[in-house]
């Protein structure tokens, strides 16, 4: 519970803070960019099962990988890619934080 409420704050809650706070004027439309970084979750579709909650996405989906995330972090430089870049940025932050809340919980046990 705790796994999935951090991982869909990340998703829907940071966007809208980065939003508001950095782009005031086109809030709305920066949220609703930065929100279509979902996509990316595309991939999984490739993966058999396409869904396994003790599976890290980073590095295991062709649009988790590293070189994919190096991408996204170049594409928050230009202005004109800068929400989209974000928004995958975001993603790769939240789907992070799952894979380290896994390695925590399994140190506990």
């Amino acid at each position: 519970m705790l796994q999935t409420s951090i991982h869909y704050g990340i998703h829907f809650i940071l966007p809208l803070c980065i939003a508001v706070i950095f782009f005031k004027k086109i809030w709305v439309k920066a949220y609703f960019i930065m929100i279509l970084g979902l996509l990316i979750d595309l991939d999984h579709l490739l993966a058999n099962p396409i869904f396994d909650p003790n599976r890290c996405s980073i590095n295991f989906h062709p649009l988790h990988s590293y070189y994919a995330i190096i991408l996204y972090l170049i594409l928050t430089l230009p202005k004109k890619t800068r929400l989209i870049g974000l928004g995958l940025c975001v993603h790769i932050l939240a789907d992070y934080s799952d894979c380290l809340l896994m390695v925590y919980s399994f140190n506990l046990i």
